[in-house]
């Protein structure tokens, strides 16, 4: 007795195309995610950051470190990284400044950056994941092809018509590297972004801790 592995490859062929839908929009909000999360953690532009940093220099001239406080802790700047170090550096006055600058910067690469290269490696694997998703696609596409050619012979058809569902099939492995292409491509910039985030939280909170040590010695 013959079975026909028609009806499972189907279900399977459509179980991929949904997976690749749901691969694509979730590559899509983690891209979202992350521009949105870089461009919070950044100062908007090196104007912004000098008008920042000017007043928290005017703040810790006169030793008024409650308002260094406050300022970091408004709205404007509680979301950004350096605001949010800065508060970290209050709290710790008591570290020398070689100390004080070492947790700084663990404080950044934990708490910051950690997460934007959890979310970037989510984009990776799916990068990874939807060209195979596609070949798998194209395969079990195939494999139904051929299991239809079989049942051909047996029952009499036109093998054409075997064409479209060949292309279709095909269109599987197109659709994956579709998902693929746009996702690597928004990686790269987004490595970048985090590149520039790197060093203008570098160049901002050591700003920071050279005015602070200069406040200590006069």
């Amino acid at each position: 007795m013959n079975y026909s592995l028609a009806p499972i490859l189907n279900a399977a062929g459509i179980a991929i195309y949904v997976s690749l839908g749901l691969t694509a929009l979730y590559g899509v909000f983690c891209v979202i995610l992350l521009v949105r999360q870089i461009s919070q953690k950044r100062f908007m532009t090196q104007n912004a950051a000098n008008e920042f940093l000017d007043q928290i220099h005017e703040d810790i001239e006169k030793k008024d470190y409650e308002s260094v406080i406050n300022l970091c802790d408004s709205p404007p700047y509680w979301s950004k990284a350096v605001p949010q170090l800065i508060l970290v550096a209050m709290a710790n006055l008591e570290r020398p400044a070689k100390k004080l600058r070492q947790l700084l910067a663990e404080k950044f690469e934990r708490d910051i950056l950690a997460d934007l290269e959890y979310r970037m490696s989510w984009i990776s694997t799916i990068v990874k994941s939807a060209p195979m998703l596609g070949l798998l696609g194209t395969v079990i596409g195939m494999i139904n092809a051929f299991d239809k050619i079989g049942n051909m012979q047996e029952s009499g058809g036109d093998p054409s018509q075997l064409a479209g569902e060949i292309s279709f099939a095909l269109f599987t492995t197109a659709a994956g590297l579709a998902v693929a292409i746009p996702l690597v491509m928004a990686g790269a910039l987004i490595h970048v972004r985090i590149g520039k985030l790197q060093d203008s939280v570098q160049e901002h909170t050591g700003e920071f801790l050279e005015i602070l040590e200069d406040s200590r010695k006069s």
